[in-house]
């Protein structure tokens, strides 16, 4: 709940210090090492992509999300008939406890969604970039994304000027992403910031951003990161 009153409070902050707040690039890899030292340890699923031939990387993870059944039905019903048919078969025999419709029924329901945590050298901060799909590989509309925003935080995010849920170009893969734009980073991390000071602890910068943007688009970060995980020496 502090995590939600804090983004939540995003639009009540007053002019802040943008230099507070800026991470050098340094510092977000020696971050993101405790991070994955700790994933390693509690086997979430985080890791490290080098991008060969140079010396840039990211953080990676992939997750399998559950979703409502109709949830794809429902974005495509004017224009996918015969899976409309799958998908009505699927809810009808809900109930069925056999192997082979229970196994449908995983099919029409999951997502696969990848995230990837970057350093933009622009903002001098951690950017979340993500691309989500069906199991079969098509990938989601910026429309399908938008629905599958949680929606304690849909309304927030749509009104201006944060309404910045956007597809973008992977700047180390060159591939479309959708992003969470990082211009207001500063109004929920400020706060954190202060906070960790005041109460003299020592915050790892990456956990907190993370643990307020990942809520954002179904991204869970468990809270042990923020009482095992420490900031860099």
């Amino acid at each position: 709940m502090k995590l939600l009153r804090v983004w939540n409070d995003m639009g009540m902050a007053g002019e802040r210090n943008p230099a507070s707040c800026y991470l050098d690039e340094r510092t977000f890899r020696l971050c993101c090492q405790l991070f994955l030292q700790h994933s390693e340890t509690i086997q979430d699923g985080w890791s490290w992509e080098q991008i060969k031939g140079t010396d840039e990387g990211f953080m990676k993870k992939t997750v399998l999300m559950p979703v409502k059944p109709s949830f794809l039905h429902k974005q495509h019903e004017c224009s996918m008939q015969d899976e409309n048919m799958v998908t009505d078969d699927v809810q009808a025999n809900v109930e069925d406890e056999t192997a082979g419709v229970q196994a449908v029924c995983e099919i029409h329901a999951v997502l696969r969604y990848e995230y990837h945590v970057l350093y933009s050298c622009s903002y001098q901060i951690p950017v979340l970039y993500f691309r989500a799909s069906t199991l079969d590989g098509r990938p989601l509309s910026l429309e399908e994304v938008w629905s599958n925003v949680h929606p304690n935080y849909r309304q927030r995010l749509q009104q201006g000027p944060w309404d910045t849920l956007t597809q973008q170009e992977h700047p180390l893969l060159g591939q479309p992403f959708f992003m969470l734009h990082p211009c207001r980073t500063e109004e929920f991390m400020k706060p954190a910031l202060d906070l960790a000071q005041a109460e003299n602890k020592r915050m790892n910068y990456v956990v907190t951003w993370l643990s307020v943007v990942g809520p954002v688009v179904r991204l869970d970060v468990p809270l042990s990161y923020s009482t095992e995980v420490s900031a860099p020496d």
